[in-house]
Formats: structure tokens, sequence, C-alpha cells
């Protein structure tokens, strides 16, 4: 999910212009996103403030990057989903219907 980088020196030329990353987890985490959004009423709050400063198409690939981050620190802890980490809240300040 992230572009290539050309650089030499330390210093940064532009981008490789190429995905780098499996396109198939890409659009399997893009999907599971979108259902996430879908189903979800604090994703779904999250996902329309990142409307608000990014758009609809960034604000869906970055819940998408955000869901295939917290997939790979779930496989590698052995530890269940934890929606508040995910949304950047603590269980506290949430309020509960």
């Amino acid at each position: 999910m992230v572009k290539g980088q050309k650089s030499s020196n330390g210093k940064v030329y532009g981008t490789a212009g190429g995905r780098i990353g499996n396109a198939h987890l890409r659009w399997a985490f893009s999907e599971a996103a979108l259902l996430q959004v879908r189903g979800n009423k604090l994703a779904e709050k999250y996902y329309n403030r990142l409307i608000a400063r990014h758009g609809k198409a960034k604000a869906l690939t970055i819940v998408a990057k955000r869901l295939g981050v917290a997939v790979y620190y779930m496989l590698k802890r052995k530890e269940p989903f934890n929606e508040h980490e995910f949304l950047g809240r603590s269980p506290v300040h949430t309020k509960r219907n």
C-alpha cells in the first residue's frame, strides 16, 4: 500500500511509480475496510472525519492501510482485534449505548 521511492545519498527524487506489496491483499483490505465502515458506527464516524480531511478515496485507503497494520500486529502478537486501539480511542472515553 505504499509507493516506491527514488533516492540517492539521503535525497528523495520522487516516486518509482509502482506500488510495493501484493495487489490481492490490497484489494482484500480495501473490501474489509468498506465492510467495517458500513457495519460499525464508531468506524463510520472515524471514516467521516477522514473524508473531511482527505476525500473519500484517500480516506478508504487510510482505513485499509490501518487494517493491514492491525492484522499484522494481531498475527505477530497473537492478540485479538482491539477496536478502541484501532480507532485511536481509549475505552474509558467512549460513550456506550
